[in-house]
């Protein structure tokens, strides 16, 4: 047996959540935040058999997409105190998945 700890973006929360659901996994689901942005995030938690972790981490990579996001970085300029506020664009979303063993389950 393993467990999923899966993070993904706030914006993929429904579909990720909805989909392990439809094919049988139950889930549990955290609110996170993380990330250099600080954005949202939402962290799975899935205890899967060792047989159904290739599907499970197929539907976490099928909806949590990655999507570019625009940011104002706020940098000082090298001449003096000056700064200015540059815009960037930047990758978000997709997912982090982890699977660890599991030495022992016991539902009570």
């Amino acid at each position: 047996m393993k467990i999923i700890l899966a993070i993904v973006h706030n914006d993929d929360n429904v579909l990720v959540s909805s989909s392990l659901m439809k094919a049988g996994f139950q889930v549990t689901k955290i609110a996170t935040t993380g990330g250099f942005l600080m954005s949202g995030n939402t962290t799975f938690i899935t205890g899967v058999e060792d047989d159904q972790v290739d599907t499970a981490i197929g539907i976490i990579e099928k909806y949590s997409k990655k999507r570019k996001q625009a940011i104002v970085s706020d940098i000082a300029l090298a001449a003096g105190n000056m700064s200015s506020n540059i815009p960037a664009e930047v990758l978000v979303g997709g997912g982090t998945i982890f699977v660890l063993n599991v030495e022992r389950f016991e539902r009570v």
